[in-house]
């Protein structure tokens, strides 16, 4: 699927507004010149810049003849589609699912649904999708302190 660039600059551009208007609400920091503000905020400035030059690229393109939206090849492959619909629909499983599931049950089937989705052998997956959740796990919890969330397996959290 293509998107035509105006489309994602004013994506961009709104987002940039948005963004530079609420960071306008952080406290300042008395005798400082630089508040929490400054980096949200230049980085809010570069996503208006980015927009609006994609929204003029875009402006170009589209006087040139390029659609606004125009469908990608794999559209029309079953398998490319359904491996899509697999990574989208899994992120909704996970937002949905993690905190009365767990992420240590609920991560490891994701992660054999999603490569066998793309392929990848049964036996194979499986065993990547285990040793990827543990090894995911024991960055984010152990090593970072990132609380992920245990579900069932609460009683059993160490």
């Amino acid at each position: 699927m293509k998107l035509n660039d105006a489309i994602f600059g004013v994506v961009l551009l709104l987002l940039g507004i948005v963004i530079l208007v609420h960071v306008q609400s952080f406290p300042k920091i008395p005798g400082q010149q630089v508040g929490p503000a400054l980096f949200p905020g230049l980085i809010s400035a570069g996503l208006v810049v980015a927009g609006v030059l994609l929204v003029i690229s875009g402006l170009r393109a589209r006087r040139a003849g390029e659609r606004w939206f125009t469908l990608a090849d794999w559209m029309g492959s079953r398998g490319h589609f359904t491996a899509f619909a697999a990574v989208l629909l899994g992120g909704v499983a996970y937002v949905w699912l993690a905190g009365p599931v767990g992420f240590l049950l609920l991560a490891p089937v994701l992660l054999f649904v999603w490569m066998a989705a793309f392929g990848v052998r049964p036996a194979r997956a499986a065993l990547i999708a285990v040793i990827g959740t543990l090894a995911i796990w024991y960055v984010f919890y152990k090593l970072l302190r990132v609380p992920l969330p245990w579900g069932v397996l609460t009683n059993f959290a160490f």
